[in-house]
């Protein structure tokens, strides 16, 4: 009798291309990381605002996290060029198989989110220092780009039944998603806390309705339905659907 799991949706094998690529955009972001702790270090010291700056900038990207995994979830086909196979079918075959997330390796795990956080990181190295509100956009910015760099992998972990003992502790402390917080996001129609990196704006989106409100004004406006995709496919949780070189995210 075959494995349950081979007739699941599965993240095909990434191409050599794709690996160089993803191996670079985390390089580059470990690179940049380090330049901005010495210019950092070097030019601020101690500020009162500096905590208060890096949490903003925590919750910004869990927040981004939300959006960007709201949009993969909800619009779009999976047959536009680009976007449709790198970003949003991954997020819509890890609903269907959320422990295939599990078999990816580091690099094939947070390659994507790394180049995304580039920008950021980049953004921050650039901003010139002499002003204190400068000082404190450059801290946001490279704050943003570092939360957001291990969004990938703090997913992974929330989908691990024993995670490593420090990313408990963080997950009990609530500074990283937490599995039983994800949970809720893989409820059919897998349609609220979709924020994946603290999890911390989870609550406070679904208790104000954020995203359906935002579906709504979406639908009113363009006609386009929410999740029409996603709930066709998990009519069909049989078919073969190979994933090739995008993030399984979600």
């Amino acid at each position: 009798m075959p494995d349950r799991r081979d007739t699941l949706p599965q993240h095909g094998a990434t191409s050599l291309a794709t690996q160089l690529f993803e191996t670079a955009a985390l390089a580059c972001a470990a690179g940049l990381l380090a330049c901005l702790a010495v210019q950092f270090s070097a030019a601020l010291g101690a500020r009162w605002w500096l905590a208060p700056v890096l949490l903003l900038a925590a919750a910004a990207a869990d927040f981004a996290s939300g959006l960007v995994h709201w949009f993969a979830d909800t619009w779009g086909s999976e047959r536009m060029p680009v976007l449709g196979p790198r970003l949003l079918r991954p997020f819509r075959v890890h609903h269907l198989n959320p422990g295939d997330l599990l078999e990816r390796n580091f690099i094939d795990t947070n390659g994507d989110v790394a180049f995304g956080a580039l920008p950021f990181l980049a953004g921050a190295l650039l901003v010139p220092l002499e002003e204190e509100f400068l000082q404190a956009l450059a801290v946001f910015l490279g704050g943003f780009g570092a939360c957001a760099l291990p969004t990938n992998q703090i997913h992974k972990w929330a989908h691990q039944p024993d995670p490593p003992a420090p990313v408990r502790w963080l997950q009990r402390l609530g500074l990283i998603l937490g599995r039983t917080g994800h949970d809720q996001h893989h409820c059919v129609p897998h349609a609220t806390h979709y924020c994946i990196t603290t999890g911390w704006c989870n609550r406070p989106l679904a208790a104000i309705g954020f995203f359906p409100a935002l579906e709504w004004l979406i639908t009113k406006l363009t006609g386009a339905q929410p999740r029409h995709e996603d709930l066709a496919l998990a009519d069909a949780p049989q078919a073969a659907l190979p994933v090739r070189g995008g993030p399984a995210v979600g």
